[in-house]
């Protein structure tokens, strides 16, 4: 249960990092223009940001009455399909920085410029709407296919880990603006990277586990070792590090064969598609 509540914690610090990073953006080009126009589209701005954190919550308020609604006999399979949704879309989400990330601050900038020569402030308004409506949706649903993984009966020590999350991600924010001295966006954008494509694997093998317990899925073979002596995954540490990267002490050949094929496809992939450089996120 730890290590979900730590990846709980992770997901909104990394979503919520990401997300003042795009407002930051945004209030950083306001700033630099002249007379009633800045204060005209930073009310835009932040009225974007409310509408999007609104249909964040909407959305998320919507996944939740539609899970407790179906009945208890289709309930894994929901868990199943939770599961399996948020690991796929965090590969993307992953995959999407590295192409877009450069040039975000150029695009989002010649949006705002394109707004402003219009006079077309419901443009800025609508640039941080889907920027937070964006990440807010994601957060959701990897935060519903980690908890479908965890099934925590209470949302009290998910929604305590969501809070620290948050005020990690602004303290971490703070850091990156001050620079390379402390912390740099390259340092920051490659370690989450990497700690998210790990926990896209734990909730890939949590969602193996369902479809095989379903009878989705064949095992393929009895288990092919057990290190639970060394390690177990049921208890603290081994609970902690499966949950974070989809270990197991009593692994299947499925399981093992979906974990390798996993890596294998995510190693190639990153290789072809190397950034030549970082995102562009200086945002004053």
């Amino acid at each position: 249960m730890g290590g979900q509540l730590g990846n709980v914690a992770f997901v909104i610090w990394r979503e919520s990092v990401e997300a003042l990073l795009v407002i930051g953006i945004l209030n950083a080009w306001l700033t630099r223009q002249q007379g009633a126009a800045a204060g005209r589209g930073r009310t835009y701005l932040w009225a974007g940001v409310a509408a999007g954190l609104l249909a964040a919550v909407v959305f998320g308020t919507v996944l939740i009455l539609f899970g407790e609604t179906l009945p208890e006999a289709t309930q894994q399979a929901y868990h199943t399909a939770a599961v399996l949704i948020a690991a796929v879309l965090i590969v993307q989400m992953v995959f999407w920085m590295r192409r877009h990330g450069r040039t975000l601050k150029h695009d989002l900038e010649t949006s705002l410029q394109r707004a402003s020569d219009s006079s077309n402030w419901w443009g800025v308004f609508v640039l941080a709407l889907i920027a937070v409506a964006r990440e807010g949706s994601e957060t959701v649903v990897f935060l519903s296919g980690t908890l479908a993984a965890a099934r925590l009966d209470s949302f009290m020590a998910p929604a305590l880990a969501a809070a620290a999350g948050f005020a990690l991600a602004l303290v971490t924010y703070s850091l990156l603006q001050v620079g390379s001295r402390i912390l740099s966006w390259k340092t920051f954008f490659t370690i989450t990277e990497i700690m998210l494509l790990f926990l896209a694997a734990s909730l890939l093998v949590t969602g193996v586990d369902n479809l095989i317990a379903l009878d989705v899925l064949p095992p393929l073979s009895g288990r092919l070792w057990d290190s639970s002596a060394i390690l177990p995954d049921s208890g603290p540490v081994g609970g902690l590090i499966g949950a974070l990267t989809g270990y197991r002490a009593r692994p299947d050949l499925m399981q093992v064969l979906v974990y390798v094929l996993y890596w294998g496809v995510m190693c190639w992939t990153l290789f072809r598609s190397r950034p030549k450089s970082r995102p562009e996120t200086k945002t004053a």
